[in-house]
């Protein structure tokens, strides 16, 4: 009885592990989806300068070193001053400084003839005379301190003009995409002093000055390529 207990024992013994094997056994997990293709980021907005074009260039600033350009008055578009845009999506921003005009002479000053109350009004007009915006910059002048700076270039003492920039009224405007050029024209200027008040409308005055342009935008997307069609040989249709 002993021998055929032990017998029984073993060989229940030899079968567990057989069990243990079959349970540890798992199913295979599905593969992953392929992950989904990310669609490309839009383009970012350009800060940047503006190409422009000044028909009437007053000078460089002795101490910012801008570009200085006069505004003269008129209707015409293409007379101005001529900002060109790149293509763009959206609205695209122009910024601007846009100074008041002075005739600086030291013997008013010294007079207590000095004081001018400066008030310049221009438009913003595409190619074809539609007004985007106006601008109003206004300013006065009592001492050379009042002065935003020197042109230099010129004939009066340490090489400057007479002529320089007062104040800044920083202009921005929303031009629509359809858009790629932007003049700048002059309205009309009046001009307080001691000798009275007087207006100027007449064409192709220098009326106010402008300096710093720039632009913000976003670029247009670029057009899909098309490609040609592969044009089949007369020797390749007869072979067909």
């Amino acid at each position: 009885m002993r021998r055929v207990l032990v017998v029984v024992t073993a060989g229940l013994l030899a079968a567990a592990p057989a069990f243990s094997q079959a349970a540890k056994s798992t199913t295979k997990k599905p593969p992953a989806a392929p992950a989904a293709s990310a669609k490309p980021a839009p383009p970012s907005r350009i800060a940047a300068s503006a190409s422009v074009s000044c028909p009437q260039i007053l000078g460089t600033g002795v101490g910012s070193k801008l570009q200085f350009c006069d505004v003269v008055t008129g209707r015409n578009p293409a007379d101005g001053i001529l900002i060109h845009l790149p293509p763009h999506k959206g609205l695209l921003t122009l910024t601007f400084d846009l100074h008041n005009r002075h005739t600086y002479s030291e013997d008013l000053v010294k007079a207590g003839k000095g004081f001018a109350n400066y008030t310049a009004t221009i438009g913003a007009l595409t190619p074809d005379g539609t007004l985007l915006a106006r601008g109003v910059v206004r300013s006065e002048f009592r001492t050379a301190k009042d002065l935003l700076d020197r042109i230099g270039g010129g004939a009066g003492p340490k090489g400057v003009k007479a002529i320089a920039p007062l104040g800044t009224e920083r202009i921005s405007i929303d031009v629509p995409d359809d858009v790629t050029e932007v003049g700048l024209l002059g309205e009309k200027l009046t001009v307080l002093s001691v000798n009275g008040s007087e207006t100027f409308t007449a064409a192709q005055r220098p009326i106010a000055v402008v300096s710093n342009v720039n632009i913000d935008y976003q670029p247009a997307p670029k057009p899909p390529i098309r490609k040609a069609p592969v044009k089949k040989s007369p020797t390749a249709k007869k072979r067909q």
